[in-house]
């Protein structure tokens, strides 16, 4: 290989460290005004402290039980503890739809987008509302099984109480901290320190993030410790040197170092510069390259410093694939506006989370879209409560060649808006759990895949009730590619049909297979999926009372690839058959859950 990339390399990251010095250097005094002096002295007891329990749910993005029960979803949360101080898989607990990397690792993953802060890793959150506004003094966390995935605690300005809506709502970071690895499934009381906000609130944020645990984590309760007037700093408070200040980490903090996203967007005015430095000196594709790894609040600052570089922060190669995600609580109508001259040709959009409390309107989102959609091929809008059957209907005319869309818990769309989405004609991924979409028959919907979508590779049918044999027989005939089914919680199919035995034979290449909950799977089951799906890599059958260690050995020996078995609850799999499992093959994650 020639020295010459080597070299380049180098050159690369150098240039790429000068550019975050530069874009730093240009907002320093402003960010020097706006820093806060941080105290390790906590407020001074100058009222009685008030502590609630959460009185309501009023948001979330995902949870493992059903929309029409209380089992192990998000209304847990709401009151006093129902489990806590037991450890262990109780229904009465808050648990999120997904843990571990396994679903990272699924056919149906996607690509994550690029320019995420490394800061940012939420995955799951919930919003809970308290009675009484407070300064908040504490929050404990009662978690009572697989602790550890709460990453970050907010509070927010606005009063879901309140008759009158404030003009601005304001989100501040309590607490933030990377995932951690808790050794122990045990229960514990989270209580991490908290910063000290300028407002009161009754309004509280988790945002968790599950990749490091081996499973489902449980929240029982969470408890809000507060006054009700402003604390007073301590006189004692030590100033920090800003020389100190470790600035990869303070940078990409909620704030982005900034009032709000919207000012950088609008910025116009340079500084002056008396040159652009060696910069003149390198290609433009090479600059450009080097600010692909900017994050989009630096290429807004950076975009301040001289006009060469505000050409490039500018560009719209910069915005192909552009996440506003991490920035949820930013983003508005006035943010999409400024960013509709660099979108234009973006073909990755993330508004996930964004837009809520009225942030993004219809029209605001109608309009970005008019302008930036004829591109679009990937379009996430996750928990976008704002979203209506006009913003569908502008999706559908607006994004000609958009072929992935994620609707999941955007529960405000009525059901007949749904029936746009049926005019984009390049789709190939559609993602529609927790939306009012109404199926009445779940036969139907399966035959007309099997004989419609001969190239489906996956399929997520979780708590589908009223699909029976009938259709999962349709599906197989039809759908002989798929390579990931999740039948979880499906309560209308049985073994004694045969539904599971004619999968395994019809679809040899499934990758992941979900049975979840479906106590009548059985050996004869287990056997055909090892003689016939020799690339099965993920396979749940928690619950099951009528699987043996004998037909384990059978599969475990049989697909070599499989990394995650699940036999929570199987009856005949205790916990001696699952150490000798896990002893013959190490290369399996065997879980095994239990309640105490």
């Amino acid at each position: 290989m020639s020295p010459v990339f080597p070299m380049l390399t180098v050159l690369s990251m150098f240039y790429y460290m000068c550019l975050r010095r530069r874009a730093r250097t240009a907002t320093r005094g402003e960010m020097n005004s706006r820093r806060a002096i941080e105290s390790n002295t906590r407020a001074l007891p100058i009222n009685v402290e008030i502590v609630q329990y959460a009185k309501e749910v009023l948001d979330f993005s995902s949870h493992y039980g059903s929309e029409n029960s209380m089992s192990y979803t998000m209304w847990n949360l709401a009151g006093i503890p129902n489990v806590y101080p037991s450890s262990g898989d109780f229904t009465q607990t808050a648990v999120f739809r997904t843990y571990g990397t396994w679903w990272d690792r699924c056919p149906s993953a996607r690509l994550p987008f690029t320019r995420t802060p490394s800061t940012f890793c939420s995955q799951d959150y919930v919003e809970l509302a308290f009675e009484e506004p407070v300064y908040p003094t504490a929050v404990h966390i009662l978690e009572t099984y697989h602790p550890g995935a709460v990453v970050r605690i907010l509070a927010c300005s606005a009063n879901p109480y309140s008759q009158n809506p404030p003009a601005e709502v304001r989100w501040e970071i309590l607490w933030s901290e990377a995932p951690t690895k808790v050794n122990g499934p045990q229960a514990r009381q989270f209580t991490p320190c908290i910063k000290q906000i300028n407002f009161p609130t009754n309004l509280i944020r988790l945002e968790v993030n599950s990749s490091l645990l081996d499973y489902y984590t449980e929240l029982d309760a969470v408890v809000l410790h507060g006054v009700k007037e402003r604390p007073v700093l301590s006189l004692k408070t030590p100033m920090i040197d800003m020389n100190d200040i470790d600035e990869d980490e303070d940078e990409e903090k909620f704030a982005c170092g900034m009032d709000t996203l919207n000012k950088q967007f609008s910025i116009v005015t340079l500084r002056e510069w008396p040159t652009n430095g060696y910069f003149d000196k390198l290609p433009y594709e090479l600059i450009q390259l080097i600010l692909s790894h900017l994050t989009v609040p630096d290429l807004c600052r950076l975009a301040q410093t001289c006009k060469l570089l505000y050409q490039h922060c500018c560009d719209p190669l910069q915005y192909i694939h552009l996440s506003l995600q991490p920035y949820w609580a930013r983003i508005n109508d006035t943010s999409l506006e400024y960013l509709q001259s660099r979108c234009t040709l973006i073909q990755w959009l993330n508004l996930s989370w964004t837009g809520n409390r009225g942030a993004i309107s219809v029209s605001g989102f109608s309009r970005f879209l008019k302008v930036c959609g004829s591109e679009l091929v990937r379009l996430e809008l996750s928990c976008g409560h704002f979203l209506n059957e006009t913003c569908l209907e502008v999706i559908t005319e607006m994004c000609p060649n958009l072929q992935e869309l994620n609707l999941s818990s955007c529960d405000k769309i009525p059901p007949q808006a749904f029936n746009h989405i049926a005019k984009v004609g390049s789709l190939k991924r559609l993602i529609l759990y927790r939306t009012k979409v109404e199926i009445e028959d779940y036969d139907l919907i399966a035959s007309m895949m099997g004989a419609k979508c001969k190239k489906l590779r996956s399929l997520d049918l979780w708590r589908c009730k009223n699909i029976t044999e009938s259709g999962i027989a349709e599906l197989a005939s039809g759908c002989q590619l798929l390579e990931e089914l999740d039948l979880g919680w499906c309560p209308t199919l049985q073994s004694s049909t045969g539904c599971f035995t004619n999968l395994a034979r019809k679809l040899p290449n499934l990758q992941k297979l979900f049975l979840t909950a479906n106590r009548s799977v059985c050996d004869t089951d287990i056997e055909e999926l090892a003689a016939n799906c020799t690339h099965l890599r993920q396979l749940d059958i928690l619950g099951t009372r009528m699987v043996s260690p004998a037909s384990l050995r059978k599969l475990l020996e049989s697909c070599k690839d499989l990394s995650l078995l699940d036999v929570s609850f199987c009856s005949q799999i205790d916990n001696r058959v699952v150490l000798e499992l896990n002893a013959n093959f190490p290369n399996v994650f065997i879980k095994k859950s239990f309640t105490q």
